[in-house]
């Protein structure tokens, strides 16, 4: 359904050494630069950040959260601390399992380095 995810930054190279990091317990390689803006390619779709291209500050979305799909449990909770070991804010409650209506989920949320809420997830067997 999703092409590409894109969210903003005020501080491009900060973001990337976050997300390289972060991403990076994901097997995703590190981003690729173009310019004013980041990449993150896989056979899945496109993670990117960028500076706003209206020179105006990058806020983050109010409601909005970005979750990335993980393997397992233990890639979650690798997501989680390296997140913080990059200077994320851990947020919501720490990282378990949530009952949601369609099962079982293992998750963790984070504040990157602007703001943006993001998730790691994984589907655990019903």
């Amino acid at each position: 359904m999703f092409s590409h995810v894109m969210i903003g930054t005020n501080d491009l190279d900060k973001a990337k050494g976050f997300y390289d990091k972060l991403l990076g317990t994901l097997e995703v390689r590190p981003a690729m630069v173009d310019g004013h803006r980041i990449f993150y390619m896989t056979k899945t779709g496109v993670f990117s950040v960028s500076k706003p291209i209206n020179g105006e500050p990058a806020t983050c979305a109010n409601g909005a959260t970005i979750g990335f799909a993980c393997n397992s449990p233990e890639q979650v909770d690798a997501w989680h601390a390296a997140g913080i070991a990059a200077g994320a804010k851990p947020i919501e409650d720490p990282p378990g399992v949530r009952q949601a209506p369609g099962g079982k989920l293992y998750l963790a949320y984070l504040r990157d380095l602007d703001g943006n809420k993001i998730c790691a997830m994984h589907r655990l067997a019903s």
